[in-house]
C-alpha cells in the first residue's frame, strides 16, 4: 500500500503514513515494501537528507536499508508472542528525512498463519463428580487454548463416545468456544469409581489442527447443599487502561451447610480463557475481582469472567456466575476499509457510472471516534457513491484509453471525526481492458530481402513484423501472404510465411539468371472479434553467385580447336586473333579476364587480359619450322569468388601470306571447313527461330493480359520482375562500323588488320548502303550460357537471314563468317533497337 495520509504542520515538516503487511513467521530478510519508492521519495537523495528510523521506533524484527528505502524482515516475527490473541496484531515503525524535515509513519501488520494447534493446559483432565448427580449436570471442562486467532483459532471440541456423558460446546459473546460435559446417565460409584475418555480440541485452520487431553471423571459421594450466588450475571464497567489492581466487582455467595461443608472458596471455571486469566485476578478466600493486566478496548470491548464458588465438604458440587466487563474506549482505532468486490478489470468502451468495486468502512471506536468521512485521492476518472449505510461503490466518471493509461491505482481515504482525529486509506489496482480498437502495423511499409541464389529450398530469408498496441487476443497476430502470380506460378510457391512469427522461407531454389527480383504482399491480422488487418510489401532481390563459367564465344573450330593464320613477316602487335567470351553472371562474376597457359615459346605472343586480344610480341624467328604450329591453350577465367574458366585451343599455323593462309591447304579441308560452318550456322538458325517462336507467343499473352489489366484498373504490387538485361548501355565509343570481306576459298577474311575505332560510318556496296553496330568485349556481355533471346518488359523480336552482309570486327579481329545470324532487340518500351550479328 502507497502513503495513506500526509499532513503539512505548522512547523513546515510534513507528516505521512503507509501501511504494510507481512505474514508471522517470515523468514529472515523477507521483504516487506520499498518506504522511499511507496513515498515517492528520491533514491539518490536519501543519503544527503540523512534518512533514518526514529530511535524510538525500531522494531528488533524489522530493518529499513537507509540507502534504498528496502524494509525487510530482521528476526523472525511470532505473532502470539507479540499480540497475543489480538484480532489486529501491528508494528510500528517512524522514519524521518531532513532538509526539510519530513516524518513518515509505517504500520506493519503482522498477518496470523495456522501454526499453532490446540492445546489443553494439562494433557489429563480430572472431573469429580458425585454419584447424586443427576442426569443433565453439567460441568464445564477446561477450554484448550489456541493462540492463533479468526479461522485459525480454536473451532470445537469431540470427545469419545460414551453411554454415560455427551459434550455441548458452546460459543461465548467474544466468539470463543467452551465445553461442557453434559451428564446423560446417573453414575454409580460402587459400579465403576472413574471414566476416562479422549477429548479433542479442534481449530478453523486449513488443514485443521488438533489438540487432545486424557478426560478422567471421578465417582464421588454427594453434597447435600451447594454454595448460591445472589444472581447469575454480573454486569460491570471498567475504564480501558485501567492501572492493576484495580476493583473490578466484589462476589459474594453462601452455602446453608456448616463447618468445611459451608466454607466457600471462589476460583475461576475452568472453561475461562488463558486471555481472562492473564488480565484478571480472584482472591480464593474473599471473592475479589481485580485487574491485573493491561485492558485494552481495541483488543476486547467486553470480557466474560466465569466464577465457581465451591465449598470445602466432601463431595462438593460447585456454583457458577458469569461477570461482564465492559470496556469504555477512547479514539485509538483508524477507521478500517474492506473491499467486499473489485472488479478486476474495466473495458476501456465502459460508459460513465460503471461499477467497478464495492467497499464497507467502519471504525471499531464508537460515537463521533467512529464517524467516518470517505473520499478518493487525486485525479483519476472514478468517483464515490454512497450506497446504504457504510457502504459504497467506485464507479467511472469520465472516458478510459488503454492505449493511454493501461491501469488506475484508486486510492480511498477514511477519516474519524475523533480527537484527534485518526484516517485510513486503501488502494486498489484497476486494469483497464482492451478492444481491438488498433490494427497492427508493420515495422517498414516495404521490406527489402536479399536471397543469394543457389539457395537450399526452406531456408529462412528475412522476418516481417507488425505491431498491435491492443493486448491479448485483440494483439496476437497471425501472419499470411496476400495470392498473386509470379511467372504465371502462384507466390506460395516461391515463398512461405510462419503464421505465427512472421518467418520468411524460401520454397525453391532461385536463379538469378533466369529471376532477379519479384515482390508480394503480406498481411498481419489480429484474432480480435472484429480482427482488423495491414498489409506490408516484401521484395525480393535475388544476389547472383558466380555459378557460371565463362562460355567462349570464338573463335570457333573444329573439335573444339581453332586455327588461325600468321604470316611469317608479321610485324610484333600483329593481331592473330581475338577471343570472345560471355559469362552468364553479373557484376564481378561476369568480369573476364584472359591469359595464355600453354605453348607460349619463348614469349612469342602477348595477351590482352582485357580484350582477349592476341597479338605477336616479337618477329617469327626465320629459323623456324614453317610446318610447325603454335598450340596455345587460352584461359578465360571470371573476378567472382571463387573463379571459374573455361580455355580455348587455338593453333596457329604460320603462312607466307594472309591470302595463302586463309586459302590454302587442299580443297576437301576448305570443304571441310564450310561444311562444319554450314552446320553450326543451321543449328543456330533452328534455335533461334524457335527461341523467336515462343518470344512470339510469350507478348502476345503479355498483351493480352496487360489490355485486361487496363480495363480493371487493377494493380499489383505482386507481378514478376523477370530478368532484366544487364547490358552495358552502348555508346558511341563501343560501336564501329566495317567493310565488307574478300572471300578467300569459302572463308571470309580482311583484306588487312583493323584497328579499334569509335565513330559511326558507312560502306557501299552494290548500290546499297549497309550500317552494322559493333560492340566492344565490354558492352558485349550476354548473362545466358548459349546465343538466346533474352525476355524483358521492353519486349523482343528475332530474325535471321543469310545475305552478305559486313563482318563483325572489334579492336580490329573478324569474329563471324559469311553466314550469320541476325537478333533484332526491339524495344516499345524503351525505343531502342540493337542489332547484333552472331556467328
Amino acid at each position: 500500500m502507497v502513503v495513506l495520509i500526509a499532513k503539512h504542520l505548522k512547523d513546515h515538516c510534513s507528516r505521512a503514513q503507509i501501511r504494510y503487511s507481512v505474514p508471522e513467521e517470515a523468514e529472515h530478510g523477507t521483504f516487506v515494501g520499498n518506504i522511499a519508492e511507496d513515498l515517492g521519495l528520491d533514491l539518490t537523495k536519501l543519503a544527503s537528507r540523512r534518512f533514518q528510523v526514529v530511535p524510538s521506533s525500531r522494531s528488533p524484527y524489522l530493518e529499513v536499508n537507509l540507502e534504498n528505502g528496502v524494509m525487510f524482515v530482521k528476526d523472525q516475527i511470532d505473532r502470539e508472542l507479540i499480540c497475543k490473541q489480538s484480532a489486529s496484531c501491528q508494528l510500528n515503525m517512524e522514519v524521518f528525512l531532513e532538509d526539510p524535515l519530513e516524518l513518515f509513519r509505517v504500520e506493519i501488520e503482522v498477518v496470523d498463519i495456522n501454526d499453532n494447534p490446540p492445546s489443553f493446559p494439562e494433557t489429563d483432565i480430572t472431573v469429580e463428580i458425585s454419584e447424586s448427580a443427576t442426569p443433565g449436570t453439567r460441568f464445564p471442562l477446561e477450554s484448550a487454548f489456541d493462540p492463533d486467532v479468526g479461522s485459525n483459532a480454536l473451532r470445537t471440541y469431540d470427545m469419545t463416545t460414551n453411554n454415560f456423558f455427551f459434550l455441548d460446546v458452546q460459543t461465548q459473546t467474544d466468539g470463543n468456544k467452551f465445553a461442557e460435559l453434559v451428564l446423560e446417565k446417573p453414575l454409580d460409584r460402587e459400579q465403576q469409581a472413574a471414566h476416562r475418555y479422549v477429548l479433542t480440541a479442534v481449530d478453523g485452520g486449513q488443514p485443521p489442527r488438533t489438540g487432545t487431553a486424557l478426560l478422567v471423571v471421578k465417582v464421588l459421594d454427594s453434597n447435600d447443599n451447594v454454595p448460591a450466588f445472589m444472581q447469575p450475571v454480573y454486569t460491570v464497567s471498567l475504564p480501558e487502561n485501567a492501572p492493576a489492581g484495580t476493583l473490578v466487582i466484589q462476589l459474594n455467595a453462601t452455602d446453608k451447610d456448616e463447618g468445611l461443608n459451608g466454607e466457600v472458596v471462589y476460583s475461576f471455571s475452568n472453561h475461562i480463557s488463558s486471555r481472562v486469566k492473564e488480565l484478571f485476578s480472584i482472591d480464593a478466600r474473599t471473592g475479589r475481582i481485580e485487574v491485573r493486566g493491561e485492558v485494552d478496548f481495541e483488543e476486547s470491548s467486553l470480557y466474560q469472567i466465569f466464577v465457581q464458588a465451591k465449598d470445602l465438604g466432601p463431595n462438593a458440587i460447585p456454583a457458577h456466575c458469569k461477570v461482564l466487563v465492559n470496556v469504555a474506549d477512547v479514539n485509538d482505532n483508524a477507521p478500517e476499509i474492506t473491499f467486499s468486490t473489485v472488479t478486476e478489470s474495466v473495458s476501456e468502451k465502459a460508459a460513465p457510472g460503471t461499477v467497478i468495486a464495492l467497499l464497507s468502512v467502519m471504525d471499531r471506536d464508537a460515537e463521533d471516534n467512529g464517524q467516518v468521512h470517505v473520499e478518493i485521492l487525486g485525479d483519476v476518472p472514478f468517483k464515490l457513491k454512497s450506497s446504504f449505510r457504510n457502504y459504497f461503490t467506485i464507479v467511472t466518471d469520465g472516458p478510459l484509453n488503454r492505449e493511454h493509461v493501461d491501469s488506475y491505482s484508486v486510492t480511498v481515504v477514511a477519516r474519524d471525526k475523533g480527537t484527534p482525529s485518526l484516517a485510513t486509506s486503501k488502494s486498489i489496482r484497476v486494469q483497464v481492458s482492451d478492444e481491438n480498437d488498433n490494427a497492427p502495423t508493420f515495422t517498414q511499409p516495404v521490406y527489402d530481402v536479399y536471397v543469394t541464389e543457389n539457395n537450399v529450398p526452406g531456408a529462412y530469408i528475412h522476418a516481417v513484423t507488425a505491431l498491435d498496441p491492443d493486448t491479448g487476443q485483440n494483439s496476437l497476430i497471425s501472419y499470411s501472404i496476400l495470392e498473386c502470380d509470379i511467372q504465371s506460378m502462384s507466390v506460395k510457391t516461391y515463398v512461405s510465411i510462419n503464421e505465427e512469427t512472421g518467418y520468411l522461407y524460401a520454397l525453391r531454389s532461385f536463379d538469378y539468371e533466369q529471376l532477379k527480383d519479384f515482390s508480394f504482399m503480406v498481411q498481419a491480422r489480429d484474432s480480435g472479434a472484429e480482427e482488423l488487418a495491414s498489409n506490408a510489401t516484401v521484395r525480393v532481390i535475388i544476389v547472383d553467385q558466380n555459378d557460371n563459367p565463362p562460355l567462349v564465344l570464338a573463335p570457333l573450330g573444329k573439335n573444339g580447336t581453332a586455327r588461325e593464320p600468321l604470316p611469317r613477316s608479321a610485324e610484333p602487335g600483329y593481331l592473330v586473333t581475338r577471343v570472345v567470351a560471355m559469362d552468364a553472371d553479373d557484376g564481378e562474376n561476369a568480369r573476364l579476364s584472359y591469359s595464355i597457359q600453354r605453348g607460349n615459346e619463348n614469349g612469342m605472343f602477348r595477351m590482352d587480359w582485357r580484350t582477349g586480344e592476341l597479338r605477336t610480341a616479337r618477329r617469327v624467328s626465320t629459323k623456324r619450322d614453317p610446318h610447325q604450329m603454335y598450340d596455345l591453350l587460352i584461359e578465360v577465367r571470371d573476378h567472382g569468388q571463387p573463379p571459374l574458366s573455361s580455355s580455348a585451343s587455338v593453333l596457329v599455323v604460320l603462312v607466307d601470306s594472309v591470302a595463302e593462309g586463309r586459302g590454302g591447304g587442299d580443297k576437301g579441308a576448305t570443304t571441310k571447313a564450310k561444311d562444319g560452318a554450314l552446320d553450326l550456322t543451321l543449328i543456330l538458325i533452328i534455335a533461334l527461330g524457335s527461341v523467336s517462336f515462343i518470344f512470339l507467343l510469350v507478348m502476345i499473352v503479355l498483351a493480352v493480359r496487360c489490355q485486361k489489366d487496363k480495363k480493371l484498373n487493377i494493380y499489383t504490387s505482386c507481378s514478376a520482375r523477370q530478368a532484366r538485361s544487364r547490358k552495358k548501355k552502348i555508346s558511341k565509343s563501343d560501336i564501329m562500323l566495317v567493310q565488307s570481306t574478300v572471300n578467300v576459298g569459302g572463308l571470309a577474311w580482311p583484306k588487312v588488320p583493323v584497328e579499334e575505332s569509335g565513330s559511326f560510318g558507312s560502306h557501299h556496296q552494290n548500290q546499297n548502303y549497309c550500317y552494322q553496330v559493333c560492340l566492344t568485349p565490354e558492352s558485349a556481355k550476354e548473362p545466358t550460357s548459349s546465343p538466346t533471346l533474352t525476355t524483358t518488359r521492353c519486349g523482343a523480336v528475332m530474325s535471321a537471314y543469310t545475305d552478305p552482309q559486313p563482318d563483325i570486327i572489334s579492336n580490329g579481329s573478324i569474329l563471324s563468317s559469311e553466314v550469320r545470324l541476325i537478333n533484332h532487340y526491339s524495344s516499345p518500351m524503351c525505343g531502342n533497337t540493337i542489332t547484333l550479328v552472331l556467328s
